[in-house]
């Protein structure tokens, strides 16, 4: 057993997308002395259709009436709550991703929404909340750290990408002066840059707060970027999750030349082994995550220098996460008959980044094949920009309907086996839309260490179990200092 003294969380739960890490496990985690983390992917449209699911507990409402715009909260309310929730088979209002020169109402939307889910999270104690955004999804970002920031979050995370100008915009909100980011288009000149922009004072229209600036993070999978980071981020990176292969979600490609198993899963060699000693000599906490979720491997982490772990897989299957309750069931059965089955998909996300796939039969060729899918492509988060010919802006992705891909550019080869990860994700928490074709399905991603949430559960009779579970497990292999 490891003695600690720290004043950095040991145990940073994974940001989980789309709100499988919700308020509701993020301040479980919290409230334990961890760092519970709220997930800010499609957070908007997920506040959007909570409301009009009717906000049976009240808190959404509680929330948005301590949003310091008033005006604001009543317009979203207006919009998108309906008392008693819609009817089973009528379809949720339309929201889609941010376009890049926004209407205050989209922009509204997702600043409330953020500060809505981060302050639920912290309500009622005092301990640390961070928010998980991905860098592949850019329109949304500077208006999304807006909203965290008004609800005093205390970390951002961030991977999936290079985030180096995040460091800076969290220095200048926090100061209350505007700020811009470029966002990558593909086709541009390599002169050309295209931006986003937010204003505080514009927003607010002159009342503007000053705001504690949080914590940065960079979920990176190499020290060739964590050093790039440091050493040429826009503003101070605070520290670093090391995320491994064997991570749920979305992982980083393999280095080198592409190489697949016989089920045509990308090949991970000794080149993707990550040097802590780079790490250690930075002189700044990193944490250890992939496959990390057992007292052993925390144990080790912390032998090796890390600050901690971060873990993700064990956290979604427990009762506070955001996972739907049945989903949970299944795959928590799976793992007690064994038959739970992760396939890394290399071409199922839009992103073109590998991706964690669960197979919720115990299949392999269900985790293979996912599911058969009428393509829409209605809430976009996933989408790129794309300049034409003529020198047009276009939005893409590789998971819409074929025909409009094309019209767009876009090549067959690009569309060969991918996913509509939006859509599966939102299904997965239970939002999922109603259409004519039938309703979404879901789509649920872990890591490869799934089979090891059985640690958790007391006997094989035993189908359900807390966040406080998990902590407690994790945490037998450190003995906190006595003052």
């Amino acid at each position: 057993m490891i003695a600690s003294e720290r004043s950095e969380p040991i145990l940073i739960q994974g940001g989980m997308g789309v709100a499988v890490s919700g308020w509701q496990l993020a301040r479980a985690v919290s409230k334990r002395g961890q760092l519970g983390v709220v997930s800010g992917t499609a957070i908007d449209s997920v506040l959007a259709r909570r409301l009009q699911m009717g906000d049976p507990s009240g808190d959404l409402r509680r929330a948005l009436a301590e949003f310091p715009y008033q005006p604001m909260a009543d317009r979203i309310l207006a919009r998108y709550f309906v008392p008693g929730g819609k009817s089973a088979h009528e379809p949720f209002v339309a929201t889609t991703v941010l376009p890049v020169c926004p209407s205050q109402e989209q922009v509204e939307l997702v600043v409330v929404a953020n500060f809505v889910e981060v302050f639920l999270a912290k309500e009622g104690h005092d301990g640390l909340v961070g928010i998980n955004l991905l860098e592949k999804i850019q329109t949304p970002t500077l208006a999304s750290l807006y909203g965290a920031m008004l609800a005093d979050v205390d970390y951002v995370l961030m991977g999936a990408g290079i985030p180096r100008t995040i460091p800076g915009i969290l220095d200048r909100f926090a100061q209350g002066e505007p700020a811009n980011m470029a966002i990558y288009v593909d086709g541009a000149d390599a002169n050309e840059v295209h931006r986003i922009h937010f204003s505080p004072a514009e927003f607010t229209q002159g009342e503007v707060p000053w705001l504690k600036r949080p914590k940065f993070l960079a979920i990176v999978a190499s020290a060739t970027l964590a050093s790039m980071l440091a050493k040429k981020a826009d503003g101070y990176v605070d520290g670093f999750v090391i995320e491994g292969p064997s991570a749920g979600g979305h992982n980083a490609p393999p280095r080198g030349t592409a190489q697949f198993n016989a089920i045509g899963e990308p090949i991970y060699g000794d080149r993707d082994v990550v040097d802590l000693r780079f790490f250690r000599e930075l002189g700044r906490p990193f944490w250890l995550a992939g496959s990390y979720g057992t007292p052993d491997k925390l144990a080790a982490a912390l032998s090796a220098g890390a600050a901690g772990i971060q873990v993700g897989t064990a956290f979604a299957y427990c009762r506070e996460s955001g996972l739907d309750d049945s989903l949970k069931q299944r795959v928590i059965e799976l793992v007690q008959r064994g038959e739970a089955r992760v396939f890394t998909d290399p071409v199922a996300s839009p992103t073109g980044f590998p991706f964690k796939v669960l197979g919720l039969t115990g299949s392999m060729s269900e985790a293979v094949a996912l599911q058969d899918r009428h393509k829409v492509c209605d809430l976009g988060y996933l989408r790129h920009a794309h300049k034409m010919a003529d020198g047009s802006i276009v939005w893409r992705c590789p998971g819409e309907p074929t025909q409009a891909y094309f019209q767009k550019d876009g090549c067959e080869a690009d569309t060969v086996g991918r996913k509509c990860v939006c859509n599966g994700l939102m299904a997965a928490i239970g939002l999922a839309q109603c259409r004519k074709s039938g309703d979404e399905l879901p789509l649920v991603t872990c890591g490869n260490d799934v089979n090891s949430i059985a640690a958790f559960l007391p006997n094989e009779d035993v189908t359900a179990y807390s966040a406080s579970d998990v902590i407690d497990h994790l945490m037998s292999a450190v003995q906190p200092i006595a003052p």
